[in-house]
């Protein structure tokens, strides 16, 4: 029986048909986890997953991004995050029967490991790479810290520059070696820590979370012009590192400060494209759509929108740009980036 989210009645007051439903969608970003409490979604599951995929878009396969579901109970302290791949790759052994549907769920799969213990990062790494059966494509250790304490820092609670330290550096440079890549979960204020990663390390693939994590509340809040106008500068110099590409979503949460959760009803996708159309056109300028992905950041997003709709909002956004350019966007970037066969 498929668990709905908290909201789900709220959710289903505005409903869309989905748009193009031919243009083929790899979603490059959602999480897998159970007992929750606090999520939106408590279970999100293959089953969850699937009913939000099966709205009438075209998804022809996804990449799970770490959420800290199910480490091993015991065990080295270090090991423990493998079995967050192990659990993730079950259901991506089910999916891949293909007695679930057509959409190859976790087709690539983003684990985690602490990089902070230097050098044991490798064998950590190794594990990881094991134990994803060929899926492991690289990591995410959350950097998000912000001082404002309704800013909820990553789980892990990072200091405030880890990009910088050299405690991660020593274990980020296992990365490149295995052809691993790196995901930059942070807030717009720790953007520069990111750009200086990136040119110290060019070797390494790394993928920009949820446009650098833009604020909309605390000292943030009502701000939105002064906010964007900050972030745009702090992008254009993380845009010009060619081992960096961005991903196109995640603005659905309360700390970006939309306040779409607090309406009678959920942002239609005309709203959510004329919103936050800014963001998109900007960073699909200065990257380029070749370093670019829609992303669905499901089901933490789902806080604010529902599913159809977040992808209607991306093709409505997207209609002007030409056939290969959405090709890319929607699809061909996330494939390349983290080596997919569909």
């Amino acid at each position: 029986m498929v668990e709905r989210s908290t909201n789900h009645d709220w959710l289903e007051l505005r409903t869309e048909q989905a748009i193009e439903p031919e243009l083929p969608i790899c979603d490059p970003h959602h999480h897998l986890w159970e007992h929750r409490d606090a999520a939106t979604q408590q279970c999100y599951l293959l089953d969850e997953i699937l009913e939000d995929v099966s709205g009438g878009h075209n998804i022809v396969s996804t990449v799970f991004i770490e959420c800290g579901a199910n480490f091993r109970p015991d065990g080295p302290e270090a090991f423990r995050c493998v079995g967050e791949t192990e659990f993730v790759n079950e259901i991506a052994e089910k999916s891949a029967t293909g007695d679930h549907g057509l959409t190859i769920i976790a087709a690539g799969i983003i684990g985690t490991v602490d990089l902070r213990i230097g050098d044991e990062a490798a064998d950590v790494l190794d594990a990881q790479i094991e134990a994803g059966g060929g899926r492991f494509k690289g990591i995410r250790l959350g950097a998000l810290w912000h001082k404002m304490p309704n800013v909820r820092n990553h789980r892990i609670n990072p200091p405030e520059h880890m990009l910088l330290r050299d405690d991660f550096r020593i274990g980020f440079k296992h990365l490149a070696p295995r052809n691993m890549s790196f995901e930059i979960w942070c807030c717009h204020p720790q953007i520069p820590d990111a750009t200086d990663l990136a040119r110290a390390f060019p070797d390494t693939n790394i993928v920009l979370n949820h446009f650098g994590g833009p604020l909309g509340i605390g000292p943030y809040e009502g701000k939105q012009d002064e906010v964007f106008e900050d972030w745009k500068g702090m992008i254009n110099e993380l845009a010009g590192c060619p081992n960096v590409v961005a991903k196109l979503g995640g603005l659905n949460m309360d700390i970006n400060g939309y306040g779409w959760e607090t309406r009678d009803l959920p942002p239609s996708s005309d709203e959510h494209a004329e919103a936050t159309r800014r963001y998109y056109e900007h960073t699909i300028e200065i990257f380029g759509p070749d370093r670019c992905m829609f992303e669905s950041n499901f089901p933490v997003d789902k806080f604010s929108i529902s599913y159809t709709t977040l992808w209607n909002s991306a093709k409505k956004f997207s209609k002007n740009y030409s056939a290969s350019e959405r090709a890319a966007m929607f699809h061909d970037t996330a494939v390349r980036i983290y080596r997919l066969e569909s």
